[in-house]
């Protein structure tokens, strides 16, 4: 996985006054939790713009004072009507421990079914994982070569060593549609 190197500023202020004060400020309130001790933290918006909209999954080497964490983003909180950030929560990764995140997928060769007049799409763009931090891979890259026309693949189709897919198994990744192309082909073909 690739990593993101944040600071951040301990924090002792809690509540919704407090909350409010470090947003004014541009600041946005944080927590990490999970393997060691759970801390509270404050972090610039600008530092984490580049870690929030991307759509890679990134392992963040959190500096908080002195102490040190390497962390995945668990939850983002938004405000509803103008899309600021409003709080980050981290959940601490070790070796030990698995952990769930989202990974993007890529689609990488030439269909069949599109060779045949069909259409390709994407229908998730990331799937859910679990495992030790250090097995999971940056992305989950599917050949769909071999992908004919009305064909799919599933999330049950895609495994990764060490690696368990928590999305819904019969929830379809990837698969060529039939367009009016394809089924003129298929009827001149069949005449």
């Amino acid at each position: 996985m690739k990593t993101f190197d944040l600071v951040g500023t301990p924090r002792a202020e809690y509540g919704k006054k407090a909350a409010k004060a470090f947003r004014k400020a541009n600041l946005v309130p944080c927590n990490v939790y999970g393997v060691g001790e759970n801390a509270t933290f404050t972090v610039d918006v600008e530092a984490v713009r580049k870690l929030i909209y991307t759509p890679d999954t990134l392992l963040v080497n959190l500096t908080i004072g002195d102490a040190k964490k390497l962390a995945v983003v668990k939850e983002l909180q938004f405000h509803p009507v103008s899309g600021n950030l409003l709080h980050i929560d981290f959940l601490e990764v070790n070796d030990k421990k698995p952990v769930t995140v989202a990974l993007p997928v890529h689609l990488s060769g030439l269909a069949e079914g599109v060779k045949a007049g069909g259409k390709l799409s994407l229908d998730m763009k990331k799937v859910k994982v679990n495992g030790i931090y250090t097995a999971i891979p940056e992305d989950i890259n599917l050949d769909v070569t071999t992908l004919g026309l009305g064909k799919k693949i599933a999330v049950e189709d895609i495994k990764i060593e060490g690696l368990t897919m928590v999305s819904p198994k019969e929830a379809c990744v990837a698969q060529v549609r039939a367009t009016r192309a394809s089924a003129e082909n298929a009827t001149a073909a069949a005449e």
